[in-house]
């Protein structure tokens, strides 16, 4: 059996804004339309589809495993745009990153409140 991720829907209040948030931090490409939706293609074949919603939206959680020198640079614009991370995902370790399995991570929140993470090395892979 093969079974992979495909893509999922990230609800939002704006699409654009919220699309276009994720790109700039992480340094991808901008989004495309596919229907309603802005999508966000990452670099294995996933996508992250931006889908507007009215009401409340519940906050989500979405790691991204990036190489260590992305990590320099995507950690850069997160703190050159001023958000607060974490080194955790309760949010008790303000202003850290942490050094799990060797590697290293940070935790910072979207404009909808989704909490999204950063990590250079899996969980569980330490050497």
């Amino acid at each position: 059996m093969s079974v992979q991720l495909n893509h999922t829907i990230v609800w939002c209040r704006n699409k654009q804004k919220s699309a276009t948030f994720l790109t700039e931090v992480l340094g991808l490409p901008p989004a495309t339309q596919f229907g309603p939706m802005l999508v966000v293609h990452l670099n294995n074949s996933v996508s992250l589809d931006f889908y507007e919603k009215d009401g409340k939206i519940p906050s989500q959680h979405y790691a991204f495993l990036i190489g260590e020198d992305d990590f320099d640079q995507v950690f850069a614009r997160i703190r050159g745009r001023g958000l607060q991370y974490w080194a955790d995902p309760g949010k008790h370790r303000t202003g850290e990153i942490n050094r799990s399995d060797g590697g290293r991570g940070v935790y910072f929140e979207d404009p909808d409140g989704h909490l999204l993470e950063l990590i250079t090395r899996p969980y569980g892979s330490r050497p």
